[in-house]
């Protein structure tokens, strides 16, 4: 069997998906430091498979497919058993539901951003990512969860988080795509991978627990950027309406 390098970024993917299927096994079995493990293994595999492809110039529809049904193991259903097994299952069928939806709406999204692909890059992307919502939950759970706050505290979060991600998931506001790791786009952009530095640092010198305190920085940075778009594109439509009744007056 002859290797190709267009199977190289798959091999990643492949892996990816392989620890999305390890973190369930390992909620399964109670193993919930280890669930969270493979899902953080899972998003590295998922940057190296892009990464790998842009450097090979093998980016492919095939590729794009496998991707997004690796990123539905590792980011979807992975982290929804691992709800469901941490907290949900208490709950009978409200469990159920609640701990499914990451996984429902991460396939609702990643089916979307499929057909609506447009090369094999994007600046940008319509709701929360789905590895940005699984990092998410895995930092509230292996830090914070029934270990800062009381029980009762911890219940409201945990659903907050669960439902509010899920949305947010299939949402329209708009979020930055992770840049190219290249030298040329460091020099025409460097704030990006200066905050990404910045996050990485603090997160090591907070031995992790800020990592949740970022993403949900992150996550609500989207929302805040959408409204700013939404309100300064108002902005210039009243002034363009307002320019024209001007020019119309003067006649």
């Amino acid at each position: 069997m002859i290797v190709t390098k267009k199977f190289v970024p798959s091999l990643f993917t492949i892996l990816n998906a392989f620890c999305g299927f390890m973190s369930i096994v390992n909620s399964s079995n109670a193993y919930y430091e280890q669930a969270c493990a493979f899902i953080v293994y899972a998003a590295i595999f998922d940057v190296l498979d892009g990464l790998v492809a842009r450097i090979l110039k093998t980016s492919s529809d095939f590729g794009v497919e496998l991707d997004s049904l690796s990123d539905m193991i590792s980011f979807g259903a992975a982290p929804s058993f691992l709800l469901y097994s941490i907290h949900f299952k208490d709950y009978n069928s409200y469990g159920i539901i609640v701990s499914s939806m990451i996984m429902v709406f991460a396939a609702i999204r990643l089916a979307r951003f499929n057909i609506t692909l447009v090369g094999y890059d994007k600046d940008k992307f319509s709701g929360l990512p789905t590895p940005t919502v699984a990092i998410t939950v895995i930092a509230y759970i292996y830090f914070y969860h029934d270990k800062v706050f009381d029980r009762e505290i911890s219940n409201i979060f945990i659903n907050i988080i669960t439902l509010g991600l899920s949305l947010l998931m299939v949402s329209r506001f708009k979020y930055p795509a992770f840049p190219k790791l290249t030298a040329n786009a460091v020099r025409k952009n460097p704030l990006p991978f200066i905050l990404i530095l910045i996050a990485i640092i603090i997160s090591l010198v907070t031995e992790g627990y800020a990592i949740f305190i970022i993403c949900v920085i992150f996550v609500f940075s989207g929302m805040i950027w959408s409204a700013v778009t939404v309100f300064t594109r108002k902005k210039r439509q009243e002034v363009r309406i307002a320019s024209k009744r001007q020019g119309r007056s003067r006649r």
